[in-house]
């Protein structure tokens, strides 16, 4: 019971974030689209904002 209230209340990952971004893709040129967003940083926190 506590492992199921553990996972339920755990945080995702960058890379789970990642992969499901991907999975909603709806065709090969979105896909790298959205590849391209990822390398980019889309998902990483430390990003530099220009500030």
């Amino acid at each position: 019971m506590f492992a199921n209230l553990k996972k339920a209340l755990r945080s995702v990952s960058v890379t789970e974030r990642e992969a499901a971004y991907l999975n909603e893709a709806g065709d090969r040129l979105d896909l790298e689209l959205r590849q391209r967003e990822i390398d980019r940083g889309m998902f990483r926190r430390n990003r530099n904002l220009g500030l």
